[in-house]
């Protein structure tokens, strides 16, 4: 009986469960709905009324995309669809306000409550949140139903969506909620429309390693048609045991108003938020009536500060480089329904490539990606929707000065907010447009600095620049005299033909060969290509004033028009890491023996190069073959390890002999980590696990189960091809859309599992050879 990875990522989960900031009384919106797409024809009059029949409809939980899309995606489905769901609030709550919050409707959505209008919502990747109060009714079923439009939007951009170079797709794809609160409450600030308002703002205008105040800002309203007395109460926990507490004197709120209330405190010898110690607290903000508590937040937070002198960074007081990576939120198949468990193992993987800081590229992320960043010590870049799109129109203008508005109110409290990119991305914007974004930044997060980024040298407080724009404009370097990131570097300089590294000069299928656009099916020596060039370009970096930078792109994507996948991902797009993974997780710094990096980059076989490249972070590195010493080697010192924190061992081997390859990495001369790579014979079977730190915890989760093509040593065959039948046993459906193909040796399966109440069970066949193997997993076993 195999069963599921449990490890640290199982403490991840239960903490970044913990990080939800809790509105009241907050529950799950995200079951029993039913869903129909192509909708066109449907007029609001009818589906928005509690007795329209929906009983052909197909029922779905949320996240939910609206339609399946092939690996590659050319023409992703767009139209409008409709959700409604039957709901009742209890005869208790009839004095209650009631809200509805959805963290992602793609793109341009309608809501209706019981046939009444409730409102409009443009933009697909903020939250919706509606106050729901006047048009529900205790003790009955109330019926929603939500109108989508995923089509190309002048107001909302980007660009149309056949030549946007990524895909928007569509859906209730994140979560939903419902929330309950008092007629005393603290309010959502994406509701209340203030600038710097609404619900509890945290900031630190004073952080040191002996001392922080920590400044807090609580919004709160009443609608009862009575004056109250309330006072309000501040406990700040640390592992939940209660370290400092606030409580007001006792206030007078009339009837119908709002009142802001400042408080803040002082902690001696904080436990501050870096990227190496993620030190996250608290704060439990209560509104007491006689006695007793009417509504609660809990608020997870991190203190730090984050300063910029001239161009270099400082967090803490430290001077920082981040290194960095751009993300695409995307999963095959399924598109933006990510799982929250998905969105946590991407972080996941991201922290353990090494890196500092997410460039969450061109759009706001999800709320439970934010999460896994604060639980894991990663830094975000976090932007607004924009990629090569503007339009002078007010109706424009105005939607994008609201996105950033709302993307500040949501993400303000999060420890991981480096930069706010309130820019659109590679956009000829004018500046006096930039100049107001940037000044919406100071206007929602005033009193401590906060910093705007955005592509033009202009109006903002940094400045981003794609590595392949410096190399065609030599003359920009040391022109931006404030701080420089370089926000997207490794990919288009490598591949397009007018990006300054003289690809003109070569015929297409050497430009193809020598990019850093490589599929794990192209084999090793392309793979290995890809990883010399992300490292020519880190090194290159660090050669410039940039206080970091940002790979371009983590996971291989959908371009939407393209006959491939966008392949310079460090991880594809099931999330299987290539040798620049390894590059890359060599970079961070040895703080410990656990930190240690020893990966081999070969799959050791009669094509493999005889110049073997191993990455590592340790002094000094041992390579043997079949047990015979081959050499001790230190770090390369060639043009392109300079600036390197721990430059790669490359070793000479005379000839190819099958068999085992085994590194050695020490650490001032102790053995601290070893890696083998073994000759594949010929294949024998096929064995099925899940996708690293995967534990699956049904309730709509889609997890990776990668049916490995092995020898009868349990060797991957790497050059293996077949298609895979896939069945399987439990609440739990197969998502792929088309055949299951082995690629380099490893075929993927995305399942949905529903529930693990019945156990899961896969059973995996190769067409062709007739290979065989299973998975099963049953709950405490």
């Amino acid at each position: 009986m195999k069963k599921i990875k449990q490890n640290t990522i199982l403490l991840l989960l239960l903490l970044v469960m913990q990080t939800l900031a809790f509105a009241g009384d907050k529950t799950s919106f995200n079951k029993g709905w039913k869903f129909i797409k192509e909708g066109e024809k449907l007029n609001h009059s009818l589906v928005s009324q509690t007795n329209f029949n929906d009983a052909d409809w197909e029922s779905v939980n949320l996240p939910h995309t609206t339609n399946l899309e092939p690996l590659v995606v050319n023409n992703q489905w767009q139209g409008i669809s409709w959700y409604r769901k039957s709901f009742s609030i209890k005869k208790e709550e009839e004095q209650k306000q009631i809200f509805l919050e959805f963290e992602g409707a793609m793109n341009i959505a309608e809501i209706w409550v019981n046939g009444k209008f409730v409102k409009k919502h443009l933009g697909g990747y903020l939250p919706i949140v509606a106050d729901i109060s006047s048009f529900v009714e205790a003790g009955k079923q109330n019926i929603i139903a939500i109108r989508l439009d995923n089509t190309d939007s002048d107001v909302t951009g980007p660009k149309p969506l056949r030549i946007l170079d990524f895909n928007t797709y569509g859906g209730l794809y994140r979560n939903a909620w419902m929330i309950v609160k008092d007629p005393v409450h603290i309010t959502l600030p994406l509701l209340e429309e203030e600038v710097a308002g609404g619900g509890v703002f945290i900031r630190y205008p004073e952080v040191s390693k002996s001392s922080a105040t920590i400044s807090i800002q609580t919004d709160i309203k009443n609608t009862y048609k009575k004056e109250v007395s309330f006072s309000l109460v501040q406990e700040l926990k640390w592992k939940g045991k209660t370290i400092k507490k606030l409580k007001s004197k006792k206030e007078i709120l009339s009837a119908g108003t709002k009142r802001v209330m400042h408080q803040s405190m002082v902690i001696k010898n904080p436990k501050l938020w870096n990227t190496y110690s993620p030190n996250l607290y608290q704060l439990e903000t209560k509104i007491l009536i006689n006695g007793k508590v009417t509504d609660h937040e809990v608020t997870t937070i991190g203190i730090k500060s984050v300063e910029f002198k001239g161009k270099e960074l400082y967090i803490n007081g430290e001077k920082r480089y981040v290194k960095g990576v751009n993300r695409h939120q995307e999963y095959p198949f399924v598109g933006y329904a990510l799982s929250d468990q998905a969105e946590i193992r991407d972080a996941v993987l991201i922290k353990n490539a090494g890196f500092d800081v997410i460039r969450l590229s061109h759009y706001p992320h999800s709320p439970a990606f934010m999460n896994a960043c604060d639980s894991l010590g990663l830094l975000t870049i976090d932007a607004i929707l924009g990629w090569q799109y503007y339009q002078p129109t007010e109706a424009f203008r105005n939607q994008i000065f609201q996105t950033a508005r709302d993307l500040i109110r949501r993400d303000r409290n999060h420890a991981n907010v480096l930069l706010w990119e309130v820019s659109l991305n590679e956009t000829k914007m004018p500046l006096e447009f930039r100049e107001k974004l940037s000044k919406i930044v100071e206007e929602e997060y005033p009193k401590v600095k906060a910093y705007s980024a955005g592509w033009m040298d202009e109006g903002y407080d940094v400045y981003f620049q794609a590595r392949q724009h410096r190399i065609l404009h030599p003359e920009t370097e040391g022109k931006w005299k404030g701080p420089y990131f370089v926000s997207e570097y490794g990919d288009w300089e490598y591949y397009s033909k007018n990006a300054g590294l003289n690809q003109h000069k070569l015929d297409k299928q050497t430009r193809y060969e020598t990019s850093s656009r490589q599929s794990r099916v192209y084999g090793e020596k392309r793979l290995l290509q890809q990883a010399y060039n992300v490292q020519e370009a880190l090194n290159d970096n660090l050669n410039t004033s940039a206080f970091g930078d940002g790979y371009w792109v983590m996971f291989d994507y959908n371009r939407g028009y393209h006959s491939d996948l966008e392949f310079s991902g460090l991880s594809d797009i099931f999330r299987i890491p290539k040798f620049a993974y390894y590059f890359y997780q060599s970079q961070r710094e040895y703080r410990e023996d656990k930190d240690a990096v020893v990966k081999i980059a070969s799959y050791w076989n009669e094509n493999s190069p005889l110049d073997v490249k191993v990455y590592s972070n340790c002094d000094q590195v041992v390579l043997s073959l079949n047990g015979e010493e081959i050499a001790i080697q230190t770090t390369d010192k060639d043009k392109n390890s300079s600036k390197l924190s721990y430059a790669p061992f490359t070793f000479k081997v005379n000839n190819f002999v099958a068999g085992e390859l085994k590194a050695e990495g020490y650490k001032d001369g102790k053995l601290i980590k070893v890696d083998r790579v073994k000759t594949a014979k010929k294949a024998s079977q096929l064995r099925i696990k899940l996708a690293e730190n995967t534990v699956a915890v049904g309730n709509n989760d889609l997890i990776f189960a990668y049916i490995e093509v092995v020898d009868e040593e349990g060797t991957i065959v790497h050059d293996f091809a077949d298609t895979i039948d896939v069945r399987l046993a439990g609440d739990v459906a197969l998502m792929n859309v088309g055949e299951v193909q082995v690629e380099a040796g490893i075929a993927t399966a995305l399942l949905k599992v529903n529930s693990l109440d019945q156990g899961l069970s896969i059973q995996a066949l190769s067409k062709k050879t007739q290979l065989k193997g299973s998975f099963q997993y049953k709950e405490n076993e």
